[in-house]
This record gives C-alpha cells, structure tokens and sequence, in this order.
C-alpha cells in the first residue's frame, strides 16, 4: 500500500484462500476469489452482505464537513503537476476496496472477482457488468486497462516507479482485465494495482493527462464534485442513483447527500469557524485547543461533544527531516549532534500540555518496533551487511535523548558540541562553522505556522551553541514546488504508517527515490543496505516475518538520524456537532466518520433548535 503524503491512492489487495498473494499457496488461474489480502487470509466470506463496522440500514441525507489545510488548484491528484483537492478518490472506483477492519484485506467493487496464475505474476479481474460511470457509460476492461497504463507512464513520480514492475494491462474479452507483472514484483503490487481509480478512457482521449485541471474528470464513484472555489473551499455531491450503492463493500456507507472541505491557511481561524457552525466535524490536532480551548457555548451547553477513540494504526512518521543531499547535513554525527538539541520533555510539558509520547521507530506503535539489544532474528538479517553498517545498529535499538525537561540541558548541548567539532566544524567567536568554513545555518521550511511555536523552540537551542537557524513560511503552492524539487534544509513532514507496508517503503526510503523530483523521500536516504532490507519486508512470506525484517531495517534507518522525530499519540482527537448518527461497532483501523456515519435528523434538529 503506497501512501503518499499529499496523495493517497494505494490501498491494500489480498487473496482469499483460493487465490493468495503467495507463490507457495496459489491455485490455478480458474480459481476466482471474491477477496485478497497479503497473507492469504480474509475475515469475510463469499456471501457477506456488508461489512461489520457498517450499518445497512443508514439513513442518507444531511451534510458532512471539516477543514483542511493549505490550499487546491487541480482535482488529478494522481499526478506531480498542482496542488490536488482532498477528497478526489470520492468520486473514482476501483477494482477492489478495502475492508476497514483487517490489516490489508480488498474485496470486489468494480471487479466481482480476481484470480491469479501459479507463479502469481498474472492477475484477472472479472468486471461488473453493472458497473458505470457518472454519465452513464460502461466501466469496460479497456477502461480499467487504460488507467492503469496511463497511470504507469504520465501518472506521479511516486507511482511511476512502483508500476515499473507492472509488464503490461489488457483487455481479455468483454468482462475480463488481465494485469501482468515482471518476475521479482513486490510482494503488495497486485494489491496497488487493484486499488487504483479507474478513468474513463473516452473522457481522457485527447485531454492531457500530466496537466492539472480544475475540471473535474469523469468518475464512477460514491460522490461527484460539486461546487467550489479554488483554495477555498470544494463540496462532492452524492449520486443518488450511484450504480454500486448496494454492493456488500457500500452498504451502510457514502451517507451524506454533500460532502465539504472547507481550506484554511491558519488553525485558529479554522478552530473558530467551527466554533460557529461552519461545519461539523472536525479532527483536532493541536494539544492546546484540545485541553484549553474547548470551552466555548456550544461545547459547554452539549451542543458539539469531544470524544477520544483509540487509533490502532501505526503512528505516521513526523518529524523534522533533514535533506542529506547538502553538504551541511551529509555527516551522520552533524545531524544526531542536532537531535540533541531538541528538547522534547520540554516542550512537551510547557506548549503541548503532556498530550503526547517521544516518537523513536519509524514503525510508532506497531509491531514493527524495534526495542532495546538487537534479538539474533534480526541479528540474523543484519549480519551481511556488517561491514556496511555502523556498529551502534547491532546494540540497542537508537532512540532519540532524554533531556532534564529545563530547556536547556547542558549534558545534551555538551554532546551535540562534541559531536560537532568530531565532524569537523569549529567556532568563530560566538558562532558555529561548518567543517567548509562557512557559517552554520539552518532554514525550516512550512506552509503553515501551526508548528511554529514548536520549531522556534527548537531553534532556540540551536543558537545556544551557535547555529544561526530560522523558520520560513511559504504559500502551499511554493512550498510543494520546493519539496518536490528537494530545495530546502529541513521541513517537516508525515508519512502515514501501514500495517502491511510495502512498495511505498522504496518511495520514502529507498535509493532511486532519493533522486526522483517529488519523490517522497525527502531526506535523500541512499543506502544499500536500507534498499536490501526493504525488499525484505516486501518479500516476506509471513506476516512474522515481515514484522522481523521491518524490525531490522527500523534499526539502520533510526542510526542513519536522517530525522528528528517529533511525537505521536495513540487516540484520535474528534470533535463534532451533536447532529451525527454512526455504527456501534467502529472499524478497528479508521475513526468511521464520513464513510460510515451519518445525519441523526432528530439529534440535528435539537442541535439547531437549542
């Protein structure tokens, strides 16, 4: 599952028990399964008739919004050109969909059913014959075999190199798409390729793909775009005679007759907007407003409800990000010196009110965390690469320091200064030099200044030892131009977790990222090692093992201090007006909101009324 920072469009694949995503277990290509997952095992069977987290008998109607940051200028977010509007994958399906409740399941939407060939390196999808788009047309297999060649050539930097391994898509007679992959194909490919969103082929004749448009493309999904304002504001209109409303994988869900996403550039101006009623919904990220600043009328009379619900996904990588491709940052010890500078206890305490935990593993809450000496599984799959690696990768797991919580601990600054002058940089009068003479100075790069109490904390101590740093804030469009240029010192960034990661660790960590404009590998990490450990996790046969080998290779990326990590939490922050209905039961991997609640018309009435 690949998922990109400001695109999210891989989901997960799987294959029941008749047809497995695994060499060992697969049957012949007769054989159509209903599902896939990764490992083989699915926790619905043929004839299910919705998904447990969803209620079948939802009511429709009302209205869904929330904010979201920055800005939009383009809805293709399937490709490096424009900032994309949230929420596109609304109005595309796919071949398959997955399952809320289960690590990396897919089931049938577009396609009824998926078999694969014994080597695994030919799938086919039998379509739906009912399946449309949202002028009425077919979804035919050439369809689906446009997109995902299209998607190949033209589509973003990210996904271009996770299809180089898809040989080819074709059309196999009236109902049947045929997808072929190069022999060594990652393990989770498959699953990307079938949660891909289909285009309508006929609508893109003669269109340029690579462009951004502020035309909405022709979709086939739950919703369609609706009325907008670019940067400001965009709202999906429900199809209401949507063709797969009563598939098994749709029922009980898409409920809200409009859904909005309302663009802002400053949280506090978001915070009040929904204090007002702008909208409805929203996540709450900032740890003040969540402790102090929900204190307001409606929140006080029960008008809008907080509420806390455990997040059981692997936390996302954020963290400040070093840019290892300038000279300033290529010394492993220059950047660890600099993590002791960061004074998370601190900071903790005095602007985020003890909210949150240290982040230390790339794989935060999961079972791929590695922890304390190094056991002799993971040993075992680090030993080759010995002479490669830093000796600290075979001790204890690195974790970021500890400091006494003053702000400035001494026996922290003591440390980054000594690892400074062992990379080479040495003082002129008050003020740090690299180990070229020059002056040592840092730019954080953002697009927003919610994070900027946290980072002027952070450059606080940077000056206590010389180091001249300071925080630019740029418009969305110029900031994403220059991380997809990789033209800045260090940003700050987060790369949402999987719990079967896949393709998507070569985008973020891996060496050919590293020199792809709009890669997501941001820091340039170019090592063999971290490249041979993550075909290893991608090449696992087991879900144990996948956990042994991510284990290792969190190891050698937490010595390569290509970050300072920040924080994370393991609950998710909601506040809403009291107008919602939703399940009783919550998928076990998402909050629910949006796809599975919906509008309590007698709760929304009281809402309004008091």
């Amino acid at each position: 599952m690949l998922t990109i920072d400001r695109r999210a469009f891989f989901t997960g694949i799987a294959a029941a028990a008749v047809v497995t995503g695994l060499p060992g277990h697969a049957r012949a290509a007769t054989d159509w399964a209903h599902g896939m997952s990764i490992f083989g095992d699915l926790k619905y069977g043929p004839d299910f008739t919705h998904f447990d987290y969803a209620d079948p008998d939802a009511p429709k109607g009302g209205f869904f919004g929330t904010d979201m940051f920055g800005t939009f200028n383009s809805f293709n977010p399937y490709i490096l050109q424009g900032d994309p509007a949230t929420g596109m994958g609304l109005t595309f399906d796919s071949l398959m969909t997955r399952a809320a409740d289960e690590p990396d399941a897919l089931y049938g939407l577009v396609a009824q059913s998926v078999s694969r060939s014994e080597d695994g390196l030919t799938y086919r999808f039998r379509l739906r014959p009912e399946a449309r788009f949202h002028d009425g047309s077919p979804i035919t297999p050439e369809d689906v075999a446009f997109s995902i060649t299209i998607l190949k050539e033209e589509g973003h930097p990210s996904l271009r190199q996770q299809m180089r391994m898809v040989e080819s898509a074709e059309a196999e007679g009236d109902d049947v798409v045929v997808v072929r992959f190069v022999e060594g194909r990652s393990r989770d490919l498959p699953l990307s390729v079938a949660g891909l969103p289909i285009f309508s082929a006929a609508y893109w004749e003669g269109r340029n793909f690579g462009a951004s448009t502020t035309q909405a493309p022709l979709g086939s999904g739950p919703y369609r775009v609706g009325r907008f304002e670019s940067g400001r504001f965009v709202s999906y209109d429900r199809i209401e005679d949507y063709w797969g409303a009563d598939l098994p994988v749709n029922r009980g869900q898409n409920n809200f007759d409009r859904v909005r996403y309302d663009y802002f550039r400053d949280r506090q101006v978001a915070f009040e907007a929904f204090k007002s009623g702008a909208f409805n919904y929203r996540e709450e990220f900032t740890s003040r407003d969540w402790a102090t600043g929900y204190d307001f009328p409606a929140r006080i009379d029960g008008r809008v409800l907080q509420e806390e619900l455990d997040d059981e996904t692997p936390s996302g990588r954020q963290g400040w990000w070093f840019n290892t491709r300038r000279d300033k940052f290529a010394d492993p010890r220059i950047r660890e010196a600099l993590g002791y500078l960061f004074d998370f206890e601190s900071l903790n305490r005095d602007i985020m009110y003890d909210s949150y935990m240290r982040t230390e593993s790339y794989f935060e809450n999961s079972p791929m965390r590695a922890e304390g000496p190094i056991p002799d599984d993971e040993a075992a799959l680090l030993e080759p690469f010995r002479d490669r690696l830093p000796e600290r990768v075979f001790g204890e797991a690195i974790s970021p320091p500890v400091s006494d919580g003053s702000g400035t601990d001494r026996a922290n600054l003591r440390r980054a200064q000594e690892l400074l002058q062992e990379a080479g940089c040495t003082y002129s009068g008050r003020n740090l030099m690299l180990p070229n003479g020059q002056r040592f100075s840092i730019e954080f790069l953002d697009f927003s200044s919610a994070l900027e109490p946290h980072t002027l904390h952070f450059i606080r101590n940077l000056g206590r030892i010389g180091i001249d740093g300071n925080l630019r804030v740029v418009d969305a469009s110029q900031y994403q131009r220059r991380v997809d240029d990789f033209d800045f010192d260090i940003i700050t960034r987060r790369f949402v977790g999987s719990l079967t990661p896949g393709g998507e660790l070569r985008v973020i960590f891996g060496s050919e990222a590293a020199e792809t404009p709009g890669a997501p590998n941001v820091a340039g990490i170019a090592d063999p090692a971290v490249d041979e450990l993550i075909e290893m996790v991608i090449a696992a046969e087991t879900r144990e093992e996948m956990y042994v080998a991510a284990r290792a290779l969190d190891r050698v990326l937490r010595a390569g201090y290509y970050w300072v990590p920040m924080w994370f939490k393991g609950t998710h922050w909601l506040a809403f007006w009291d107008e919602f209905g939703r399940p009783e039961t919550k998928p076990r991997y998402s909050v629910g909101a949006i796809s599975t609640w919906w509008i309590d018309e007698e709760r929304a009435s009281a809402t309004r009324r008091a």
